[in-house]
């Protein structure tokens, strides 16, 4: 090929590839000139491969064209970046900028359910009394459930918990009193788990969702949240029981007139057992709130501790029924029906 036909090949290839640069709109067609053209197999690259068959006089002028001709295009394509790349970040500055003048628009928030707050609400308080919240397992075995909170097989007072037992897994061909499983009837079981690891004196209260095999009505539900309540010390009594839960249920209804009683009832883990009843201020009648006792014995040495030298008290509260009464909600089965209406109310 003669000086001239070669001349007119990057004259030829000069005018394609600065056409192109001067039509590209984006990044990804100046990429696709620099390969056609400077890639690996590109129509530069080619002329520079070849260099190697031509007589050295002719090389040399060829090779110092061809050189010139590609850093020149280089210099072409870093202009025709630089220039997408400004327009680029002229776009997107505008996109970002915003008119403070327009009328802002209102920011839906989230609402806490009314079983949260009164989680926090009854959990603030108590730790304020010196309480410490602990929590357990909703899937529970047979024996911190029943057997360890003085409540053994065939023992009438498993007919109070109406029990959701879980089947037993297909690899296990049976299963002790220890291992077997149920959903918690009630967060006691947590009673027996924390006094197994710590030393008394201690004070907890366990906050969980329990289960119950039961109708479901404006007052009951196969689901519930129950605040469970513990006190261990040397002489730990009736009366400091009566008074942290006279002073809680005042600090939570806020109302410094509200009244409280005991009167006598049965839980197997407690000995004397009471039920707890409140009158607020503005109320004539009594409420049935609470369940509560000091610990039995029985329970104080299933932990291996001497029952002649630690006693206490335990409650516990559905807090389902709290909140229905501190908000004034007719009907449990709300709480559980995921309608917004209702939440957004809170």
């Amino acid at each position: 090929m003669s000086k001239k036909s070669q001349m007119d090949i990057f004259q030829s290839l000069r005018k394609d590839v600065f056409g192109a640069l001067e039509e590209a709109a984006d990044f990804d067609a100046i990429l696709k000139i620099e390969a056609e053209s400077l890639g690996k197999s590109g129509r530069l690259t080619n002329i520079l491969k070849s260099l190697k068959d031509m007589p050295s006089a002719e090389r040399l002028v060829i090779g110092s064209t061809a050189n010139a001709l590609k850093k020149e295009i280089e210099e072409k394509m870093k202009e025709k970046k630089e220039e997408i790349g400004k327009k680029i970040k002229t776009e997107a500055d505008k996109a970002e900028w915003v008119d403070v003048s327009i009328p802002g628009k209102k920011i839906k928030r989230g609402h806490l359910h009314p079983i949260s707050r009164i989680l926090d609400e009854t959990s603030a308080i108590f730790e304020s009394m010196g309480f410490e919240m602990v929590e357990g397992p909703e899937a529970e075995t047979e024996y911190y459930n029943f057997d360890a909170l003085a409540i053994p097989k065939n023992h009438p007072a498993r007919d109070m918990w109406d029990t959701f037992w879980l089947k037993e897994p297909k690899d296990q061909i049976s299963l002790n009193d220890r291992s077997k499983l149920l959903l918690r009837t009630h967060t006691s079981p947590n009673q027996i788990r924390y006094m197994e690891k710590h030393q008394p004196p201690l004070r907890i209260i366990v906050p969980g969702r329990c289960f119950r095999y039961e109708a479901t009505d404006a007052t009951h539900d196969f689901q519930f949240y129950q605040l469970e309540g513990l006190m261990i010390g040397e002489k730990t009594n009736l009366a400091e029981l009566k008074g942290a839960i006279e002073l809680f249920f005042k600090l939570l209804f806020k109302d410094k007139n509200l009244q409280i009683r005991f009167r006598p009832g049965y839980f197997p883990f407690v000995e004397p057992g009471v039920e707890v009843d409140i009158k607020l201020s503005q109320s004539l009648e009594w409420l049935e709130i609470a369940g509560a006792g000091m610990v039995h014995p029985s329970v104080i040495k299933a932990v291996k501790l001497n029952p002649n030298q630690w006693q206490g008290f335990a409650f516990g509260m559905g807090l389902d029924r709290i909140a229905m009464l501190k908000y004034k909600i007719n009907d449990i089965r709300l709480f559980y029906s995921g309608d917004l209406r209702f939440i957004n109310q809170f």
